[in-house]
């Protein structure tokens, strides 16, 4: 699933959704559809979508209504669960019944469904054509017509978001739009470890970020303060580890079927989990769990502070090993995605040889499970395959010296996951009067933010190097999710065009209006985002100026 390869066909593919368009279009009867209804015109500003679609054209004529007698229209078995999400979206906030069907017909109030397109198109490419005579999502695959709802979702108002029923009208603009992403990777990490978070939770930061196409969940399940995820064969990981957070809370655990919840409820959002299980450093919480992976036998206190770099599996003893193969074992086990996260960061209290030997023997294990390794940029100063991502963090960007570790993966033909801390680390300050967020890597607003290029961010990167985008969400100041949701959003939304959108015609003057249209969407969806001065929200928009409080 590659997001570099479809420069070349670009072209073709919008011209191929406006021939379709057009034949859709002029179809009209011979496709079963009403005559056209009379739907509310339009203004003719273009729709603000974001991530930015690959092509985006208004067409002339009325709007697209949803109606009570709206159906949702499938074609192809495939196309169902993603009809089925949709429908209950639809319904919750309509009131209407919008039953999902199998047909080869659509009417006037309908939206159909449909896998017949292009190969060119990728698994998450799609053409969207809506018309006063209904909507025609295509794509080559139903991963595909997921990303497509997202823009739908969009083009229709806020309050379509809504939990209960509102009044309509329900308008959507005439417009053909042609879409695929630019990179496979589009990432949202969310740390677990540092301060924990339940089922719910997770599932709510998914849906937000699905709505801006992020198709990786990256979850921080270990840490020094915290160990998240039982461990069959290693009980007191979670039972010991996992009974405390930041500032001493009672931190918590997903047992392995609430994991196996999580998994699954991504998966039928075309969202990839990928676990990361942070070794040979960041390890405190194991350590306390069982001494025996220390190398003098003695456990340590337990750790409830933010400071880094301090703790490490014992290297060379032999449990070590057995350890680390029976927890990759069951995370493998429980993880249907490609790739697991081992960590490899800020292993300061393991020596230089001996942190080669353990990487060396990570890998070994990883692929040994059946996965792909991702390890944070130090795992590319040792040996890795080829297949092996390497995620970039640092704050050092253009011709830095400190660039190196990104330039060591791209020399062992590993691709990097661009997550620069200055550009994508979501828990940054926003301001220096922020109560939440750290500043390590300077104040990031949301211009600073969005105003970068994955490729060229790092000088001397070609665009072969780069796998793609993640925003990570390092939770030591955020105890809630009203909390994390102001830290994430929205500079989320940023990062996640980053991944989406062409890298050309990006621009804030651009974007802001874009981001801005979003902030009704978030107030019917109860986000307590950050409300940034520099974007232009509509009036009555929600958001806060300051960091919420709890809940």
């Amino acid at each position: 699933m590659s997001g570099l390869s479809w420069r070349a066909g670009a072209a073709a593919i919008t011209g191929l959704v406006l021939a379709v368009t057009v034949a859709v279009e002029r179809a009209g009867d011979a496709e079963g559809r009403a005559p056209r209804t009379e739907a509310p015109a339009v203004a003719a500003a273009a729709p603000r979508i974001v991530p930015a679609p690959v092509s985006l054209q208004r067409r002339p004529g009325p709007a697209f209504t949803l109606t009570p007698q709206t159906r949702l229209v499938v074609r192809d078995r495939r196309a169902t669960g993603v009809a089925e999400l949709t429908a209950v979206l639809l319904r919750r906030s309509t009131g209407y019944p919008v039953p999902v069907t199998d047909g080869a017909s659509y009417g006037g109030h309908d939206v159909l469904f449909a896998l017949d397109g292009p190969a060119s198109l990728g698994d998450e490419g799609y053409t969207l054509a809506v018309h006063g005579r209904g909507v025609r999502l295509t794509a080559h695959a139903a991963e595909g017509l997921f990303r497509g709802v997202q823009t739908l979702r969009q083009l229709l108002p806020g309050r379509i978001e809504s939990a209960t029923v509102r009044p309509g009208p329900w308008a959507a603009p005439a417009v053909a739009i042609t879409d695929r992403p630019r990179f496979a990777w589009r990432g949202a990490m969310l740390d677990v470890a540092r301060h924990f978070y339940g089922v719910d939770d997770v599932k709510r930061y998914l849906d937000l970020a699905a709505l801006y196409k992020v198709n990786v969940l990256h979850l921080h399940l270990t840490d020094d303060q915290g160990w998240r995820l039982e461990i069959e064969k290693w009980p007191r990981l979670t039972t010991v580890g996992g009974r405390t957070e930041v500032g001493g809370g009672r931190g918590g655990y997903y047992t392995q079927e609430q994991y196996t919840e999580i998994v699954r409820y991504a998966a039928a959002r075309y969202v990839t989990v990928v676990p990361e299980i942070d070794i040979p450093g960041h390890t405190n919480a194991a350590l306390t769990a069982y001494p025996e992976l220390t190398c003098d036998g003695t456990a340590p206190p337990v750790h409830t502070g933010i400071d880094v770099g301090f703790s490490s599996l014992c290297v060379r003893a032999g449990v070590t090993y057995r350890f680390l193969d029976d927890v990759i074992r069951e995370v493998a086990a429980l993880t249907p995605g490609r790739y697991l996260h081992v960590g490899g960061d800020e292993a300061y209290d393991t020596s230089r040889a001996d942190y080669k030997a353990f990487m060396a023997h990570a890998r070994q294990v990883v692929r040994g499970h059946g996965k792909r390794l991702v390890g944070w940029t130090q795992v590319a100063t040792t040996p890795q395959d080829p297949d092996s991502l390497a995620q970039y963090y640092h704050a050092a960007h253009g011709d830095d010296p400190r660039t190196k570790w990104a330039h060591a993966a791209a020399d062992q033909h590993m691709k990097l996951i661009m997550s620069p801390a200055a550009r994508a680390y979501l828990d940054m300050k926003y301001t220096a009067a922020d109560r939440l967020g750290t500043d390590w890597a300077g104040l990031v607003d949301t211009r600073t933010s969005y105003d970068w290029d994955p490729v060229t961010f790092i000088a001397g990167l070609s665009p072969g190097d780069v796998h793609g985008v993640e925003a990570a969400l390092w939770t030591e100041t955020a105890a809630s999710m009203a909390e994390v949701e102001y830290l994430a959003y929205p500079r989320l939304a940023g990062v996640a065009e980053r991944g989406w959108s062409p890298a050309t015609g990006r621009s804030w003057a651009d974007y802001a209006p874009r981001l801005a249209a979003q902030g009704p969407r978030w107030t019917v969806l109860g986000v307590r985002f950050h409300r940034d001065p520099a974007v232009p929200w509509p009036a009555g928009t929600g958001g806060e100026t300051t960091a919420p409080s709890g809940g």
